[in-house]
C-alpha cells in the first residue's frame, strides 16, 4: 500500500475510550495541536461494561481528575441518571461516590466535549505502526496508509488490541461490543521490542426493563442531598428525578444451573487464556470458589433514561447464550425476562508496565506514552485517571519540559501509577482504597485542596477557576481560625443540647474547635452556639470539620509523608550499573534493572528489594562515582 504524508501534530492519541479522552484534551487544553484517533467515531468514550462511574477509590480518582483538569466529573455530572454517596456511615477516608450513568449520553457529551476543544482533531482511523527513529517516536502509520507526524504519541488502545471475544466454545476477533479490533499496532509492539501480556475481561447480560418483575426485587434509590463529581457543579442543577437500580440474589436453581454446565464454562475448558480480574470474577468463578455461598447479589442497573437495557451487575459471564437465557431466569423479577444482549469474556493484550517511567512514558521508546486497559489496569476511572497524565506529559515533553509525577501521597492516582510500574501486575489492576498507606489525606472531599494548585503550574487550570478555589480556601482556612479562637461557655441551652447528642457536660468553657473533635457532635449543631453573619456552602463546612475531628491523625500522616520526601528527592542516576554495586543482593540487583526506579523510594517498593539493599544503595548514590551502563 503506498504512504502519503497526511499531517503533523504535536500530539497524536490512539484510542478514544476513557483513557484517550482525558489524555488527548489534556494535550490540547496545554497549547499542543493534538489528534485523537479512534477505530469509530461512535464509539468515544463508550462504556462497554458497567454504566456507571465511582465507587470506592475509583469515585476520588473521578475528583482527581476533575481537579487536574480533566473532564470525566463534569461529563458525568452533566449526564448521570442517579447519585449515591457509599460508605456514609464509615469516615471520610473510604467514603465514595458513585453515578449511574446514562451511557449514551455519557458518550455523547464527551465526543461533544471533545469536536469543540481548541487545538484537537477527532479522527476516525486505525493505526497499525508507530514511527520510530533512533529510539523516539516519530509518528503514526494508519491502515489507509496515511502517514501523521507527531512529536509525543500515546497509546490508549485498550481492549481493541488484538481483542478476541468469548461465548461458550464461540471465539471471534472483536473489540469491545462487537467493535473492529486493532491487530496491527500489537504486532508493531512486538517488534518494538515490547513484552505483552494477555489479560481477559467481562460483562454480563442486558436484560429488558420491561420483562423484568420489580416487585420481587429490593428498590436502591439515589441520593436527595446533592453531590457532585466536579468541583464546579452546583446544588441547583442537583438532579430530582433519579432513576432507581434494584437488588435481588441468585437462587439454588441458579447455582445449579452452573455446577451442570461447567463443562461449557470457556474459563474452565481452556478457552480463555487470558488472566481475569481477581476483584471482578465471572458468576461461574463465584459459584465455584464460593460454593459455601448460598446466594450472591445481583444490582439491576438501567443504562440510560430512554434505553430499555438494564446491566445485570454481578453476574458477569462467558456461557454459552443458552445457558445465560436459563440463568437470567432462574433469578427471582427475572423469570420472564428477555436478554438483549449475551454476555461475553474478552481477550486483549497488555503492555506489561514495569516497562514504564512513572511518567507514562515507554523506557524503550522516547516520547511514546501508554495508558488505561493498555496497562492492565480495570475500570473506566483508572483509565481515565492514567489518560489525563500520559496526556499532561506527552504535551510536557513536546514542550521541553520536566515531566509532571504524582506521588503516592498526592492523590489516588500516584498510588496506582507506582503501583505499576514499581510492582507490575500479573491481573487486571483495580484501585483499592487498602493500596493507599495514606488514605486519610488522599479523601473525596479535599482533592482540590490536593491539586489544583500543581494543575495551574502545568496550565490545565482556568484563572476563573483557581480563583473559585482559592476563595473556598480562604473561607476553610478563616472558619478554622475562628473556631480555634472562639470559646464556648456552659450556658444551660448548651449544655441541653450536648444532653440531646449523649455528649458530657461542660465543667468550664471550651474552644469551639475542641468540643467539635467530640465523634458525636457535629458543626451544623454546635454553630448555633457560635453563629455567622452568612451560613457558609456546605463543601467548606465539610473540609472545616474534617480537617477539625481528624486533626491528630492528619498531622501524623504528614509527617509520615515529610520522612518519606527525603527519600523521593533522593534520585537515581539514569542508567546506573547496579552489576558494578557491591553489597546489593542477586535477587535485587535483577529487580532493580528491570524496573529502573527513579528515586530511592521507587527503589525501596520493589519486590525483593530489601532495606539493607536500599543502605547500599544510598551510599553508593551520594559518594557520586556512578558507573553507568551504555545505552
Amino acid at each position: 500500500m503506498n504512504r502519503f504524508e497526511a499531517g503533523s501534530f504535536d500530539v497524536i492519541v490512539v484510542g478514544a475510550g476513557h483513557a484517550g479522552s482525558e489524555a488527548a484534551l489534556a494535550a490540547a487544553r496545554m497549547g499542543c495541536s493534538t489528534m485523537l484517533v479512534t477505530i469509530d467515531l461512535n464509539m468515544v468514550a463508550f462504556m462497554p461494561c458497567n454504566p456507571s462511574i465511582g465507587g470506592p477509590a475509583k469515585g476520588v480518582v473521578v475528583r482527581e481528575i476533575d481537579a487536574l483538569g480533566g473532564e470525566m466529573g463534569r461529563n458525568i455530572d452533566k449526564t448521570y441518571i442517579q447519585m449515591r454517596m457509599l460508605n456514609t456511615g464509615k469516615g471520610p477516608a473510604v467514603q465514595a461516590l458513585r453515578a449511574q450513568a446514562d451511557k449514551d449520553d455519557y458518550a455523547h457529551h464527551m465526543k461533544h466535549t471533545i469536536e469543540k476543544q481548541e487545538n484537537l482533531l477527532l479522527k476516525q482511523a486505525i493505526v497499525e505502526e508507530l514511527i520510530v527513529e533512533d529510539g523516539e517516536v516519530k509518528g503514526v502509520v494508519t491502515h489507509t496508509g496515511a502517514v501523521y507526524r507527531a512529536g509525543a504519541v500515546v497509546i490508549t488502545a485498550g481492549t481493541s488490541s488484538r481483542g478476541k471475544i468469548i461465548i461458550g466454545d464461540l471465539v471471534y476477533s472483536s473489540g469491545p461490543n462487537n467493535s473492529q479490533p486493532s491487530i496491527k499496532l500489537s504486532e508493531n509492539l512486538l517488534d518494538l521490542g515490547f513484552e505483552l501480556a494477555r489479560f481477559k475481561t467481562g460483562t454480563p447480560p442486558r436484560v429488558m426493563a420491561s420483562t423484568i418483575n420489580y416487585s420481587k426485587t429490593e428498590e436502591q434509590p439515589g441520593d436527595v442531598e446533592p453531590n457532585h463529581f466536579s468541583f464546579l457543579s452546583k446544588d441547583e442543577d442537583y438532579l430530582k428525578d433519579q432513576l432507581s437500580c434494584w437488588l435481588t440474589y441468585t437462587s439454588p436453581e441458579s447455582h445449579e444451573i452452573i455446577r451442570a454446565n461447567l463443562h461449557r464454562a470457556p474459563m474452565f475448558t481452556g478457552i480463555v487464556e487470558g488472566v481475569g480480574a481477581r476483584y471482578c470474577p465471572s458468576i461461574e468463578d463465584k459459584i465455584v470458589r464460593f460454593d459455601d455461598k448460598p446466594r450472591h447479589q445481583l444490582f439491576l442497573e438501567p443504562e440510560g433514561r430512554e434505553n430499555e437495557e438494564v446491566y445485570v451487575q454481578g453476574l458477569s459471564t462467558s456461557l454459552p447464550e443458552d445457558v445465560q437465557l436459563d440463568l437470567i431466569r432462574s433469578v427471582p423479577g427475572m423469570e420472564n425476562a428477555q436478554m438483549m444482549r449475551t454476555g461475553y469474556a474478552i481477550e486483549y493484550d497488555v503492555v506489561k508496565p514495569h516497562q514504564l517511567r512513572l511518567s507514562l512514558e515507554t523506557k524503550l521508546v522516547k516520547n511514546l506514552f501508554t495508558a488505561g486497559q493498555t496497562n492492565g489496569t480495570s475500570g473506566y476511572e483508572e483509565a481515565a485517571g492514567q489518560g489525563i497524565i500520559a496526556g499532561i506529559n506527552a504535551a510536557l515533553a513536546v514542550q521541553g519540559k520536566e515531566p509532571f509525577i504524582l506521588k503516592r501521597s498526592d492523590g489516588y492516582i500516584g498510588v496506582m501509577i507506582d503501583d505499576l510500574v514499581t510492582k507490575g501486575t500479573m491481573e487486571p489492576y483495580r484501585l483499592l482504597t487498602s493500596r493507599a498507606e495514606y488514605r486519610l489525606l488522599l479523601r473525596h472531599d479535599n482533592a482540590d485542596f490536593r491539586l489544583t494548585e500543581m494543575s495551574r503550574e502545568i496550565g490545565l487550570v482556568t484563572e476563573e477557576r483557581y480563583a473559585s478555589f482559592l476563595e473556598k480556601k480562604q473561607a476553610v482556612e478563616k472558619e478554622i481560625a475562628r473556631l480555634e479562637s472562639t470559646r464556648l461557655k456552659p450556658t444551660e441551652e448548651l449544655q441541653a443540647f450536648l444532653a440531646e447528642q449523649n455528649s458530657a457536660p461542660l465543667k468550664d468553657g471550651i474552644l469551639f474547635a475542641d468540643i467539635l473533635k467530640r465523634p458525636e457532635l457535629k458543626y451544623e449543631g454546635l454553630i448555633a452556639f457560635a453563629p455567622l453573619e452568612e451560613a457558609l456552602p456546605k463543601e467548606v463546612i465539610k473540609q472545616v470539620e474534617v480537617q477539625i475531628k481528624y486533626a491528630g491523625y492528619i498531622k501524623k500522616a504528614v509527617e509520615k509523608v515529610d520522612k518519606l520526601k527525603k527519600m523521593e528527592e533522593k534520585r537515581i542516576p539514569v542508567n546506573i550499573d547496579y552489576d558494578a554495586i557491591n553489597g546489593i543482593a542477586n535477587e535485587a540487583k535483577q529487580n532493580l534493572k528491570k524496573i529502573q526506579p527513579e528515586t530511592i523510594a521507587q527503589a525501596s517498593r520493589i519486590s525483593g528489594v530489601n532495606p539493607a539493599d536500599i543502605s547500599v544503595l544510598m551510599v553508593y548514590v551520594t559518594q557520586g562515582k556512578i558507573a553507568k551502563v551504555s545505552e
